[in-house]
């Protein structure tokens, strides 16, 4: 039990300032949007996208990335397990540079793939940054880490 806490508290504790606050709110928007869009619009940007990209079982994959946007977005907003959400959230980027952005770079060349990916790029290195110094103090993981240090 107190392994499962000492991990516990490594993976929610952060900076005890505001600099992690913005980052985490841009992509915690970013995602959230996405995700129900994919729910909202699924032949543009949700199961036509993933079809396009030739994806098999792609509504399936639709939903299920969506559905993680949605929840690890609303993480992220809040603040809560902020470098647990963000692990997913950088494995959907992954998988989109490497299944859109790539294919693109072999086909249209450098500047027309580097235009493209300029939100990927963002997204990516702003999970990165969250991963390495977490929720921030305006989170509840901050709170929760300030209020099981006073027990």
């Amino acid at each position: 039990m107190k392994t499962f806490r000492r991990l516990f508290s490594l993976l929610i504790t952060s900076d005890s300032d505001y600099k992690s606050f913005i980052p985490r709110v841009i992509v915690g928007l970013v995602f959230l949007s996405e995700g129900i869009q994919k729910f909202l619009f699924p032949e543009i940007v949700g199961v036509g996208r993933f079809l396009k990209i030739g994806f098999e079982n792609a509504e399936f994959l639709s939903y299920f990335v969506a559905s993680f946007e949605i929840v690890c977005g609303l993480m992220l907003l809040i603040g809560i397990l902020v470098r647990v959400a963000s692990l997913p959230l950088l494995i959907i980027m992954i998988t989109a540079i490497i299944t859109t952005k790539i294919p693109k770079l072999l086909n249209d060349g450098f500047w027309t793939m580097a235009h493209d990916s300029r939100t990927d790029f963002a997204m990516t290195m702003l999970l990165i940054y969250l991963i390495i110094y977490g929720a921030g103090k305006l989170s509840i993981d901050s709170w929760y880490c300030r209020n099981s240090v006073t027990k």
